[in-house]
């Protein structure tokens, strides 16, 4: 019986990266010879334990066989027997097929080093095909190591391509999507992702609210790069740039869904894509299962990101009513996630990345005015509950009121 590093352990070492966690594949062992010695089973579908002593993960070399449509449908195959060459096969990418024996030798049956080296993202073998993940995993770790100058190997992407027209993409369910998806925002170039996505034709299987977006115009006086989907590949890059939360990254994502549904007569002009765009995202967030905090940030964005650009030009009951429907008093976490979003979006444009942005630290400020806003015990004395609201909220409308204002950038 062997032990064997495989996967991201491997990889990730040979380019200079951290190792996060380490994976083991067994070769010529048993599941009752790996009880024997302590491990623990955790596996459901095929053996995997962990280890006695450092809980990382040993799985039994193993085969798989194509059996049925979609990711389920597959014949698992772990005796002794199968080698370790065999056990790399079945994986997505060659970077990724590569082992270390305990003595340090790396096993390397696919060029996976080579590839390395060529910063390219090339598949195994044709059984790619057989898997639709796969096309979402190529595009998250085109997304992890764009940053390096890793690129999709042509051959792969064609293979991808006539996976999207073969109608494979269609057999993903929604936490599949959503899972990979999730972990592609949070990678240093999550925009790479939905670009990849969109090169394999599959964003309009996955994310076909995105992929309308696409050729719709936008004004050339706010939008040099005119193209919408390509304005909201920058903004999320800006995103990526401004926050490491997934959350603000997907706000940032999703926040002109709306001008995919204007009609072509009125365009290049939106007008009441903000709401239009709420109801998109509601029904993506159900499509997908997004979590409600994912949800509920990108309704915020979608709905008052206009209102956050014109910041400096609203009267204080109109900042007070931004500020409620944010819930921003309640959760101030929350509305500086909305602001960052915000501030993506004004700076995912041609031309305006380096610009000010006074409208964030401006309503930064109005919250925190309207925080410290209060009534004293005596000015309590009398009111009912709808009355003392009323008072606390004309302290805060002064203090609104109150507050310097600076010049907005175009």
């Amino acid at each position: 019986m062997q032990t064997f590093l495989v996967g991201g352990a491997v990889r990730d070492a040979m380019l200079g990266l951290p190792v996060h966690e380490r994976d083991w594949v067994v070769v010529g062992g048993t599941a009752e010879a790996l009880e024997a010695r302590g491990y623990r089973r955790v596996g459901k579908d095929f053996p995997v334990f962990l280890h006695p002593d450092t809980r990382e993960e040993y799985a039994l070399a193993r085969t798989e066989r194509k059996t049925g449509p979609g990711y389920h449908g597959f014949e698992t195959r772990f005796t002794p027997d199968v080698t370790l060459e065999a056990d790399l096969e079945r994986r997505d990418l060659t970077i990724n097929a590569m082992a270390r024996a305990d003595d340090g030798t790396l096993v390397d049956p696919y060029g996976g080093a080579l590839d390395l080296e060529a910063r390219r993202l090339r598949h195994v073998s044709p059984a790619f095909a057989e898997d639709p993940v796969r096309v979402l995993r190529v595009a998250r770790f085109a997304a992890r190591y764009a940053r390096l100058g890793f690129t999709v190997a042509p051959e792969t992407m064609t293979l991808m391509r006539s996976m999207a027209a073969a109608g494979e993409i269609d057999a993903l369910v929604a936490e599949r999507v959503w899972q990979e998806t999730a972990k592609a925002l949070a990678e240093p170039s999550p925009a790479v992702y939905f670009d990849v996505l969109r090169a394999a034709g599959a964003l309009a299987i996955v994310f076909p609210e995105l992929e309308r977006l696409y050729g719709v115009p936008q004004p050339p006086r706010w939008h040099p790069e005119i193209d919408t989907g390509l304005h909201v590949m920058l903004v999320v890059g800006e995103a990526a740039r401004l926050s490491t939360q997934p959350r603000v990254r997907f706000a940032a994502l999703v926040h002109d869904l709306g001008k995919g549904t204007t009609p072509a007569s009125e365009w290049p002009k939106h007008i009441g894509h903000e709401q239009r765009g709420v109801r998109l995202i509601q029904t993506l967030a159900d499509r997908l299962r997004v979590p409600n905090d994912f949800r509920d940030l990108a309704l915020a964005v979608a709905r008052d990101h206009g209102n956050c650009h014109r910041a400096l030009e609203l009267r204080p009951g109109t900042v007070m009513d931004l500020l409620e429907r944010c819930d921003a008093l309640r959760r101030p976490e929350r509305f500086h996630e909305f602001l960052t979003a915000c501030e993506a979006d004004f700076r995912g444009r041609t031309g305006f990345e380096s610009l000010p942005y006074p409208q964030a630290d401006y309503l930064r400020a109005a919250l925190a005015a309207a925080t410290s806003a209060a009534l004293a015990p005596e000015e309590r004395a009398g009111l009912d509950g709808a009355a003392i609201g009323a008072r606390l909220r004309e302290r805060r409308l002064e203090a609104l009121a109150a507050l310097p204002r600076a010049t907005a950038s175009p």
